[in-house]
């Protein structure tokens, strides 16, 4: 069974259990949310958005249509979600752009991400990154705009741009993911 703070405003009838969702929060009706997710203080999440399992968000995000979750996602405080490459007062596109963050990526407090962009399966987005493309699985980006700094594995361990990571133990991509060599 979720688990509703009295000032939050949930909208939905689809919410999973173990879900905590604290005061302040909005959810609009046509959201879809997941089993075991933590929504803090302040969030807003649109109509058409996807939240899976075991995902946090943290307070002062607004998850706008167009924009899905997958599961174990971390998402950091005031992150910024864009779903119009051209807003206007008053003038929608006919569809919103869509936005995935798959399973297992991490969001840095305050990093925007831009309508229409795809953020890799265990894929690091740096404090306060600007991303204006695609983040491939286990990469690392940094910076305004954000840019490719390292890889990062599963377990949340850095690795350099040379494939190595602090205790000198060497990394390779095999079928799409980091994994240890020696």
């Amino acid at each position: 069974m979720a688990k509703i703070h009295e000032l939050a405003d949930v909208q939905t009838d689809h919410i999973g259990q173990n879900t905590f969702v604290w005061q302040f929060s909005v959810i609009l009706k046509g959201a879809v949310i997941g089993d075991n997710r933590n929504i803090t203080s302040q969030v807003f999440v649109e109509n058409d958005v996807v939240i899976g399992d075991n995902v946090t968000i943290k307070p002062g995000v607004q998850i706008w249509d167009g924009v899905t979750l997958e599961d174990n996602v971390f998402i950091g405080p005031n992150v910024t979600f864009t779903n119009d490459l051209v807003p206007r007062s008053k003038q929608y596109p006919e569809v919103f752009a869509k936005t995935l963050v798959k399973k297992g990526a991490s969001l840095g407090a305050n990093s925007t991400i831009i309508a229409g962009n795809t953020i890799g399966e265990y894929a690091l987005v740096g404090a306060g990154s600007v991303v204006t493309r695609d983040v491939p699985n286990h990469h690392v980006f940094y910076g305004n705009p954000a840019k490719h700094t390292g890889y990062i594995t599963e377990n949340a361990l850095m690795v350099s741009l040379n494939f190595e990571d602090n205790n000198g133990r060497k990394y390779e991509f095999s079928n799409n993911k980091l994994i240890q060599i020696s």
